[in-house]
């Protein structure tokens, strides 16, 4: 299981990006709202989506879960 979080501050895009603790990218956000303990990126970013419509995987550390 890994740690999730979400990045409240959108990405120019539009979307909330779900990272997994220790990518390199979560580590630049400055606002973030821990998600729980997840086995992969598919129910973290289902959860995320309950608070931001536009939730979506890192291209980097959530790959398999990243649609735009």
């Amino acid at each position: 299981m890994a740690r999730y979080y979400v990045n409240n501050n959108p990405q120019a895009n539009g979307d909330h990006e779900v990272h997994v603790e220790g990518c390199y990218w979560l580590g630049l956000a400055n606002n973030t709202t821990y998600l729980g303990n997840f086995t992969s990126c598919a129910p973290a970013v289902r959860e995320a989506k309950r608070t931001y419509r536009t939730a979506n995987g890192c291209a980097h550390c959530s790959p398999a879960c990243h649609t735009s």
